[in-house]
């Protein structure tokens, strides 16, 4: 059958110097750390071979060494250039190019996997964490970060009238283009309709505010953060939200030995050779260049 529907809207970071400009050239030691401390609290330690979906420039990355592996997948190429220089060529580290909606990864590839600052460039929320849901082995975690629409900051500007947009509403907000805020009840009811049953659930970054940081000193910031994280737990009304989700499955099974499949067709008869992978049922040739894998679909 063949799917003539318009292929979803991709934010893409291609040329963008977002790491630059945004974690570097300002001071984010406590938006880096406080998610550092979500990963910590949410993911295992070690694990087989973790994907990385919206890795970016690599920020994160280093945060998961104790996989086996680890794919970092964006659709920015020029990103994970970044992450490559930062990271170097380590054979334990795997850089795709791709869109989440169609995904170069076998069923059961993965055993973890984390989604941070990503979420939110998504027109399709559901169909991504389907998407995602689709590489994960039974029982394996995922970390997914989304930014709240249901936040202090958005409520207090409703209940004096200075934004038109209802906070608690279901609905996502568009606040710039291709950027949304989700209601912590819709990110988590798709994640269940993906097939993930829901876990610890964390309030991140409630002290992002500059002021804030700009009086308390940051060792004291950390300490508050550390504390109402674990409010996430009842009540999420910080900026972002940590969700830890895991795979249902009826048992754990050995993860897939052959990693690709085809975001064309969806074969699995994928074989790799020195500069390209080769999809054995549509014929296609995805192009391995200076380490970085290329499975972008034409747009």
């Amino acid at each position: 059958m063949t799917n003539n529907r318009a292929p979803i809207p991709i934010c893409d970071y291609e040329g963008s110097d977002y790491q630059e400009r945004f974690w570097e050239e300002v001071d984010r030691a406590y938006e880096d750390q406080a998610e550092a401390l979500a990963i910590k609290r949410l993911l295992p330690e070690r694990g087989e071979r973790l994907l990385e979906v919206g890795a970016g420039a690599g920020r994160n990355t280093p945060r998961y060494r104790g996989y086996r592996q680890i794919v970092l997948l964006d659709h920015s190429r020029s990103q994970l250039e970044k992450a490559r220089s930062r990271l170097g060529s380590e054979a334990s580290h795997l850089f795709v190019a791709a869109d989440v909606y169609h995904l170069p990864f076998a069923p059961n590839a993965f055993d973890a996997a984390t989604m941070i600052r990503t979420l939110h460039h998504m027109l399709e929320p559901d169909a991504a964490l389907a998407a995602v849901r689709e590489t994960l082995a039974p029982e394996a975690l995922f970390v997914l970060e989304f930014a709240n629409k249901r936040n202090l900051k958005a409520i207090l500007r409703w209940l004096v009238r200075q934004q038109d947009w209802n906070p608690f509403m279901l609905g996502p907000v568009e606040f710039a283009a291709m950027n949304f805020n989700f209601h912590p009840r819709a990110a988590r009811r798709w994640l269940m309709m993906a097939d993930f049953a829901i876990g610890r659930q964390l309030a991140v970054s409630y002290f992002r505010l500059p002021a804030i940081k700009k009086v308390l000193p940051h060792p004291l910031v950390m300490v508050a953060e550390g504390l109402v994280q674990w409010s996430g737990a009842v009540v999420q009304l910080s900026p972002s939200v940590f969700v830890q989700a895991r795979a249902l499955g009826r048992r754990r099974r050995p993860l897939a030995e052959n990693l690709w499949r085809c975001p064309a067709c969806r074969s699995l008869a994928m074989r790799e050779r020195s500069r390209a992978v080769v999809c054995g049922g549509c014929g296609r040739s995805w192009r391995l260049q200076d380490g970085i894998y290329d499975f972008r679909l034409e747009r």
